[in-house]
């Protein structure tokens, strides 16, 4: 069961359309008791990051750290990746969740911004063996759509270049995050919901064995 976490601005239903195809149960909620109990949650962000604020008020962002901190595998998308880190200058007063050091701030490129369209991902020396990005030709293009951009930092395992380089994706353990929108970016990005979901699998088979041998 894949759970989508609903924060009244994530791209919901193209998100929830793309893991269907892929043969995947889906629940949209935004009860914090349903994200603790979650076997894999994604967070699908779109627009501002203030928005993220809501996740705070109604006790959902400690629900998604309690989570977490239990090794529930966690994907963010877009929005959702510049939530794991410490916060965007976007929304100065709004905490991310620390999860990756540094800010989020917006492009300072001469080029056209929001970046909208299709770009390459490279691996960084940390993602050549990401388990999200298996089976993903590096240089593979994927659609972005963001003013805002993640630093490069320890736990990048992609970066893009628009102007200057920034983090197209994060891995830490069971933590996944990805600047471009997998929905939106075809069969490169239907392989990486995929092996976000066999990864969630193999944890959540894995867990089971451990408590059925206790």
């Amino acid at each position: 069961m894949i759970t989508l976490i609903d924060y009244k601005a994530g791209n919901l239903t193209s998100v929830r359309k793309a893991f269907v195809h892929l043969g995947q149960e889906v629940e949209i909620t935004e009860d914090p008791a349903v994200v603790r109990a979650a076997t894999a949650l994604v967070l699908p962000g779109v627009g501002h990051f203030v928005t993220t604020q809501r996740l705070a008020t109604r006790g959902v962002r400690d629900a998604v750290l309690d989570a977490i901190a239990r090794g529930t595998p966690f994907l963010g998308i877009c929005v959702g990746l510049q939530w794991q880190f410490t916060g965007s200058t976007e929304s100065p007063e709004t905490p991310g969740l620390g999860l990756f050091e540094g800010q989020c701030e917006r492009f300072r490129t001469t080029l056209k911004v929001p970046h909208v369209g299709w770009n390459q991902i490279a691996r960084t020396a940390e993602g050549k063996d990401s388990r999200l990005l298996r089976g993903v030709p590096d240089d593979s293009f994927v659609y972005f759509t963001h003013s805002y951009r993640a630093p490069v930092v320890t736990g990048v395992s992609a970066v893009t270049t628009y102007g200057e380089t920034f983090a197209a994706a994060v891995e830490r353990d069971h933590v996944f995050g990805v600047q471009f929108h997998p929905e939106k970016s075809g069969d490169t990005g239907l392989r990486i919901l995929e092996n976000f979901c066999e990864y969630a699998a193999e944890r959540q088979a894995a867990r089971a064995a451990e408590g059925s041998a206790r």
